[in-house]
């Protein structure tokens, strides 16, 4: 193998068409979601103030999980790469678990999305029914996908830009409040909010961190960039600028938003099922609040939607190049997107419309608590990759990436332990395990799945060495 360092994957067929302005805002707008906007309510009820540490824990911990994924996209740049090195450094059946699993949970997480758009719609056109408005959503976001890359990088920038400008926007009215004391909450808008009722930890340190798996859940979809790999047009300078402006966006959109409404508004105001932003936005006195918020929040939700179209159709083609998916999805169309990939995904994204609208609403739950347990898994796979990465390197098995993550492997480790430890919390709750028996469901049929497999092509199981390109 080479010893010289490896910075462009081998000719996928993609167009690079992804700018360092769409990857740098796809980044931005994969760490604000729906698990912030709507989710915060319930985990503010749980833990007050003190959801504002675990925000900033979790956020630490996504950081090292990303430096590991960003010191392997620069050694080898890759779509697909999860699964890619997942197969590299553990072997063919946990890249084929891994990419079946990522695809999992961007397919459940879009079943969730679209009913989640659909219930946003009917705050403006109650009349509406929500199917319609669901299949609407996933017709258009299907047909983005299939034109170009360059068309799905456009629509997540300007999807990220709404949501970002609006948190921008909260934040700097907060600070107003808290600064000039105008508003209806100006009289009771202090920082001694954060400790004055009951303390920083109301509930107790243990309730607070039962909030952790809500929290991941939210920083769901961070990884996306490493997806966009194989599409960038200069992987080697968008990557890492991507990476790490990670902290400041974490700060500034969870823990900075989060410390100004509970500084505005006393944590004992907020509950399950309502946004802590339309909430705070009610108590300011801003009239066009809540439609505001609601708008910025379906933008989140169409957002996370449109990626996971991006995401599966990349995946269920990386499956079929490496001969665990049916052969046909590794075909590009003539816009050099996975077409087929891409429509099989939104077929059982739309069977989960349907799910979604005659189930009861507990189903939203369970469904997004499996998409976590699907995460921390590329989670844990990105970071034993890149422990294994760095003993190959160590040993001068492989080139070194032009990216080290900070501490080499040990922030990985902690990172694992930190995973490792959610996984626990998730068990130990009684509402959110039910996820862990669905994924324990899911990991016999994929192992079912790859013993017929093996039986019919035996050479799926040997371990390959990935095809790298030299530079220079």
């Amino acid at each position: 193998m080479t010893s010289e360092r490896v910075t462009e994957a081998p000719e996928e067929g993609y167009e690079r068409g992804l700018g360092s302005r769409q990857v740098q805002m796809i980044a931005i707008g994969g760490a604000i979601g729906v698990g912030l906007f709507l989710k915060a309510g319930a985990n503010i009820e749980k833990a007050g103030p003190s959801l504002i540490l675990m925000y900033a824990l979790a956020g630490v911990i996504i950081f090292f999980i990303m430096r590991a994924l960003g010191e392997l996209l620069l050694y080898r740049p890759v779509s697909g790469s999860f699964a890619d090195y997942s197969r590299e450094f553990l072997g063919p059946f946990f890249g084929y678990f891994t990419a079946w699993t990522y695809w999992l949970m961007w397919v459940v997480t879009g079943m969730a999305e679209l009913t989640a758009a659909a219930i946003y719609i009917n705050y403006w056109f109650p009349a509406v029914p929500r199917w319609v408005t669901a299949l609407v959503f996933l017709v258009i976001l299907f047909g983005v996908n299939l034109i170009s890359v360059k068309l799905f990088g456009e629509l997540e920038f300007w999807f990220s830009m709404v949501k970002v400008t609006a948190l921008i926007g909260m934040i700097v009215i907060g600070l107003g409040v808290l600064t000039f004391g105008f508003s209806a909450a100006g009289d009771t808008a202090s920082v001694s909010n954060l400790w004055q009722f009951d303390g920083f930890f109301p509930k107790g340190i243990g309730s607070s961190l039962m909030t952790l798996q809500g929290v991941m859940f939210a920083y769901l979809a961070v990884e996306l960039v490493g997806v966009t790999a194989g599409e960038s047009e200069n992987p080697e300078k968008t990557l890492p600028k991507a990476i790490n402006t990670l902290p400041w966006r974490i700060g500034l959109f969870y823990v900075g938003a989060l410390t100004v409404i509970l500084c505005v508004v006393k944590w004992t105001e907020f509950t399950e099922g309502v946004s802590p932003f339309v909430k705070a936005f009610a108590m300011i006195g801003i009239p066009a609040g809540a439609g505001i918020v609601n708008f910025v929040v379906l933008t989140a939700a169409l957002s996370s939607c449109n990626s996971g179209m991006y995401s599966t159709g990349r995946m269920l083609r990386t499956l079929a190049d490496n001969g665990e998916a049916p052969r046909a999805f590794s075909k590009l169309s003539a816009s050099k997107t996975p077409a087929l990939g891409i429509t099989v995904s939104v077929l059982f994204m739309g069977i989960g419309v349907v799910l979604n609208y005659v189930v009861p609403e507990k189903a939203f739950g369970y469904v997004t608590s499996v998409a976590t347990a699907a995460g921390i898994w590329t989670w844990l796979m990105i970071l034993v990759s890149h422990v294994l990465y760095r003993r190959a390197v160590d040993a001068g098995r492989l080139p070194a990436s032009s990216f080290p993550a900070p501490g080499g492997a040990l922030c990985s480790y902690i990172a694992i332990a930190f995973l490792l430890f959610v996984t626990g919390l998730i068990a130990y709750d009684a509402d959110s395990r039910v996820c862990l028996y669905v994924m324990a469901v899911w990991a016999v049929a994929l192992g079912i799945g790859w013993l017929f497999l093996k039986k019919r092509t035996p050479e799926i199981a040997d371990r390959r060495e990935p095809e790298l390109e030299r530079v220079g």
